[in-house]
């Protein structure tokens, strides 16, 4: 570890040593990761992705933190973490164009203020452009897949692509960067000249709709489970009496049952508890596996 360390110093990436997953992600659940990297440049993204390999130590790419559930026992490995030290963007008439790193609501609400419409579905999603790329990140009336004309990505040899929106093979919660690996550096969207009045009356109701209706009070990982085809998780769910479900400090939503809450001291052995729970209380009633939306890093199993 020395001279992972002396290598991170002499290429001037920033690190943070046993760093707590908890203060990192919407979840505020997870133990230490062995080495938090904070990279602010391409180059430097590619020379951590270099050492992980040299060293043969793991490497998970975090944004913001939303859609993850990481173990009690932490990440014995690299957390590479792309936030606001890779979250530049440039708006060029219709063209938006931003880092992996910033945040999409943020980047939905800055096009929105130069009259662009669109993107508003993402004005509140929690995630980064990265994290919604990897997902396409979608709510409401609009998925990215709708309005990105092309990514660019790193492999995990260092290599540079630029794919367009039909090569990125976007999904219902899937992409080519989620089906190869792949690292998003960059994404660009092309919008619409629109109405701000009515731009902002669209966020509005999203906002207004959001609030009413999700536990945003409460840490989570953002929607529990990946909607099954022809049906609603949170729907299943509620008719098979678990709402409120709770185990220990994890509990499904009162609010809206397709999110699992942290009441304020749950593990992650918790909610994996209460996800299996509820899978099981859904496939007894109705035959359905519910396939959990939020992405499980680590053991999260009871002893």
């Amino acid at each position: 570890m020395e001279s992972l360390l002396r290598q991170l110093d002499d290429s001037g990436i920033e690190y943070i040593s046993d760093e707590s997953l908890a203060a990192h992600t919407t979840f505020k659940i997870g133990g230490p990761a062995r080495l938090m990297i904070l990279p602010r440049s391409v180059e430097q993204i590619r020379r951590v992705v270099q050492l992980s390999r040299t060293h043969r130590l793991p490497l998970f790419l975090l944004g913001n933190g939303s859609n993850v559930l990481f173990s009690d026992e932490g990440f014995d490995g690299l957390v590479m973490k792309l936030a606001k030290n890779f979250s530049d963007y440039k708006i060029d008439g219709n063209t938006v164009t931003a880092q992996s790193g910033a945040l999409l609501s943020s980047i939905c609400k800055k096009a929105a203020r130069q009259g662009l419409a669109g993107a508003e579905f993402g004005s509140g999603i929690p995630g980064t452009v990265g994290g919604g790329i990897v997902m396409n990140a979608g709510a409401y009336d609009g998925e990215l897949k709708d309005v990105v004309t092309s990514v660019t990505v790193m492999d995990m040899a260092g290599t540079i692509y630029r794919y367009n929106n039909e090569e990125m093979r976007f999904g219902y919660r899937t992409s080519r960067v989620y089906e190869e690996g792949l690292i998003v550096l960059e994404m660009t969207m092309e919008l619409e000249a629109g109405d701000p009045q009515a731009i902002w009356a669209k966020i509005d109701d999203f906002t207004t709709r959001r609030w009413r209706k999700q536990p945003i009070d409460l840490p989570s990982g953002g929607s529990t489970f990946k909607r099954p085809p022809g049906n609603y998780a949170g729907k299943l769910i509620e008719e098979s009496g678990c709402r409120g479900l709770r185990f220990r400090d994890a509990q499904v939503s009162t609010k809206h049952c397709g999110f699992v809450v942290n009441r304020g001291r749950a593990t992650a052995k918790d909610v994996q508890t209460l996800i299996r729970l509820v899978q099981r209380r859904v496939k007894e009633a109705y035959g359905i596996s519910l396939e959990p939306e939020v992405k499980i890093i680590g053991d999260g199993h009871e002893d």
